[in-house]
């Protein structure tokens, strides 16, 4: 079967949902590699200078993989008010490309609040592109204020926002959704909050948790919902396959993927999604070392610096915090690819 995949793969033929459960089925992983190559041909590779700023874990949520979320007063509960974020950002280094804010369902952090976020950060940080609210938090800030989605978003757009990340897509599956984060928008819902975000000029990312207990055609269908996504809107910047890590989680580790596994993820990917136009290994995701293996699978963007994640590192990440400017650098060439520094929407710094 495979090698009818093969000829549409050389022939850029799209493939259909039968092929890419056909591709999760092989064992041929230099094989897959080789075919997320020939999809990927170029050997420039994206990295970014990107620091993560978790304003709160304080979190109305319930998601079964979260190590990060606490509850109001719980031991290692944390908010950032506007005086001490204002005080936090004063201290990100001014050159830094991108501020990434992603946190928790707080009602304490609403519209307003964000707004001058927001605000104090395109004055602090005047050449800094703001990435900010997954689709799950702009849904949040919408029933709480009582206004839509759309509504919030134009009302952050105008306070700096200037793109947003993939995050909160976990899997479309509603089975799984109901088994792993049941109070969490469906699916359907993030995909239209992303329709609304790109018609309104906003450039994104998207991801897929997997290690939750999902199928491969839950995957294929995720990476199915967003190909036909892309098709209307042409808004998803990068798909960012993302691992589950289980330490201070509900879930159990039996799902846990393989090294293979995340190999023939990243390469499945990039074969599956012909108009997204970059695959990105999130490094402290899946490792650093696994991170550079993953560019010779079809993967063409390492993130970057991401100093100060929390949200990964509270689920047992061991990877290290930041990495500087030479060390992605190295990692890029020693794979026999050459490195680029972008901004967030693609275009290369150096």
């Amino acid at each position: 079967m495979i090698t009818n995949i093969k000829e549409k793969i050389y022939n850029n033929e799209r493939l259909t949902r039968e092929n890419g459960l056909e591709l999760y089925k092989s064992n041929d992983l230099l094989t897959l590699g080789q075919l997320a190559s020939y999809k990927n041909p170029s050997k420039n590779v994206y990295w970014i200078n990107n620091h993560h700023f978790n304003v709160t874990n304080i979190c109305e949520g319930t998601c079964k993989f979260c190590a990060y979320r606490r509850k109001e007063g719980q031991d290692g509960a944390f908010i950032y008010h506007i005086d001490k974020a204002v005080e936090y950002l004063n201290k990100i280094n001014k050159n830094v490309k991108e501020i990434h804010i992603v946190s928790a369902l707080n009602p304490d952090c609403n519209l307003d609040f964000y707004k001058k976020l927001l605000e104090a950060s395109r004055r602090i940080l005047p050449n800094t592109h703001i990435q900010a609210f997954t689709a799950v938090e702009i849904d949040y800030l919408a029933k709480l204020e009582n206004i839509s989605a759309e509504e919030v978003l134009k009302e952050l757009i105008s306070s700096g926002l200037g793109s947003l990340p993939g995050g909160g897509a976990e899997i479309f599956a509603e089975n799984i959704r109901q088994k792993v984060c049941p109070e969490k928008i469906s699916g359907k819902r993030w995909l239209k909050i992303m329709e609304i975000a790109h018609k309104l000029g906003l450039k994104s990312n998207v991801t897929m948790l997997t290690g939750i207990g999902e199928t491969p055609k839950d995957k294929i269908d995720h990476m199915l919902a967003v190909r036909d996504l892309q098709n209307k809107t042409k808004g998803f910047m990068s798909f960012i396959p993302l691992f589950c890590h289980y330490e201070n989680t509900e879930v159990s580790s039996k799902n846990k993927p393989t090294g293979v596994e995340i190999l023939k993820e990243f390469a499945i990917a990039r074969l599956m999604l012909d108009n997204v136009p970059h695959i990105k290994a999130f490094r402290i995701q899946t490792g650093t070392k696994l991170a550079q293996i993953s560019l010779s699978f079809g993967v063409d963007d390492l993130d970057g610096t991401v100093m100060e994640e929390k949200i990964t590192r509270f689920a047992g990440s061991k990877d290290p915090d930041a990495l500087m400017k030479e060390e992605i650098e190295h990692l890029i060439t020693r794979a026999g690819k050459i490195p680029f520094e972008r901004d967030t929407v693609y275009n290369v710094v150096s």
